[in-house]
């Protein structure tokens, strides 16, 4: 099999969120769901990957693998357990994941919002109240005042498209309202906080005396095609999927634009509102009719039987580029291999699509690190490097893990490297 060299400028990095990996017990709006018996499966978001308290180790993991940059979330609800209150201590427990991860070389990027809502801030209506943006702006503050000195790298909101249709569209995710009105003034306001919040980002640490703040969202972005590439009436479902699902909602974030369906309802002006442009990509939707998510039978498929195509990912990069020249931030890419059977082929495959983009790639963050509750599906799912035994919380880094380290330290995949974790693999058909 092929090499290939690695842009220069790419770091290598993996990415988590809280809730999926931290465990205890947080009233956060997805444990309200586990106990509402709305996951798919028995799991605890108490148990998760208890990253809580097994932090260091985790992190040490991360430095013998070279990770060089990690991209996690802060929990909103422990750091703001009651509305306008404070926790010191959650606070001071987050800089000492920040200071030690520096201390081991490694960068971090911090995500301010991935999918979860403290309860008390969801039973005042959520992102679906206009007013409770500046709730999210005050918790946005004081994560800046607490890690700004310490963070330069900024996501807002992890896939506010994912979150508001899944949420807003009768998809299973909290709150469960089946609204389409509602989704429209979701993602609105979710836009409003994000131009506010980036605007608020810079102004905090530019008093503190930085001038190197990245800031950003990551939006979830899929690769769309006909089942019948020769219909006419499927190619214009394709760009009303398109449009409705990532097309209006990146305009509205990174450039201030608001159209049809979303509302400007802070009067922003047109603009640019991010430093880099943070993609995350899993799979590509084939569609009869507008809304549709489908798979064709003869495609490859990972174990939550998405489709596996990696060239999607030079097709949406170019596609947000089209949108708002900004360097891009693969802010999540990854694959559900409970058996770590072809992760280490994805990756390769993955990689390669980055190595020959003409589009500038920043940065690259494998999802996950660990083994994590995947939302609806709890344990079940495996999509990290490491394994992890939930009974006993014991850490293996998989094959495709020990792949990935080896593809950091050469900053290239070479031929012996392919032959070796590559050859023989396949995705399942």
């Amino acid at each position: 099999m092929n090499g290939y060299r690695l842009p220069k400028r790419l770091m290598l990095g993996a990415g988590t969120s809280s809730a999926q990996i931290e465990g205890g017990a947080v009233d956060h709006t997805w444990r309200e769901w586990e106990k509402k018996k709305r996951l798919h499966v028995n799991d605890s978001f108490t148990r998760a990957a208890d990253h809580w308290e097994r932090w260091k180790e985790d992190i040490d993991i991360m430095a013998a693998m070279g990770i060089e940059t990690y991209r996690f979330s802060i929990e909103w609800a422990r750091i703001e357990p009651k509305a306008g209150v404070f926790d010191e201590e959650a606070i001071a427990h987050y800089r000492r994941e920040i200071e030690y991860m520096i201390e081991c070389g490694i960068r971090p990027c911090l995500t301010l919002h991935h999918f979860t809502d403290p309860v008390w801030f969801a039973r005042r209506g959520g992102f679906a109240e206009p007013s409770n943006a500046k709730t999210f702006l005050r918790y946005v503050g004081v994560a800046v005042r607490s890690f700004g000195d310490l963070v330069s790298d900024y996501v807002t909101i992890n896939e506010p498209n994912v979150y508001a249709y899944m949420g807003y569209a009768g998809q299973g995710f909290p709150p469960g309202d089946n609204n389409l009105l509602k989704v429209q003034r979701v993602l609105s306001v979710m836009a409003g906080c994000h131009i506010r919040a980036y605007e608020k980002i810079h102004r905090m640490r530019e008093r503190m005396g930085f001038r190197d703040t990245r800031v950003g969202i990551a939006l979830h972005m899929r690769a769309f095609a006909t089942m019948n590439p020769l219909s006419a009436v499927q190619s214009r479902s394709v760009v009303i999927s398109k449009w409705c699902f990532q097309d209006v909602v990146a305009k509205a974030f990174l450039r201030g634009t608001f159209m049809p369906p979303l509302q400007n309802m802070g009067g922003f002006k047109a603009g640019v509102y991010c430093d880099f442009l943070g993609v995350n990509y899993y799979t590509r939707n084939h569609v009869i009719k507008p809304g549709d998510d489908l798979t064709r039978p003869q495609d490859p498929k990972d174990d939550y039987g998405w489709e596996i195509y990696p060239q999607g990912l030079s097709e949406v990069m170019k596609e947000l580029y089209a949108i708002c020249p900004r360097p891009v931030w693969v802010t999540e890419s990854g694959i559900c291999d409970d058996n770590d059977s072809f992760r280490s082929l994805f990756l390769y495959d993955q990689l390669a699509v980055l190595a020959k983009s003409e589009i500038s790639v920043e940065r690259y963050y494998y999802w996950s690190l660990l083994d994590n509750f995947e939302w609806l599906d709890g344990e079940t799912k495996r999509f990290g490097l490491v394994h992890v035994d939930f009974e006993t919380q014991k850490r293996t880094v998989k094959r495709s893990g020990l792949f990935y380290q080896e593809i950091i330290r050469n900053h290239a995949v070479t031929e012996d490297m392919a032959d070796r974790y590559v050859k023989g693999l396949n995705y399942h058909l």
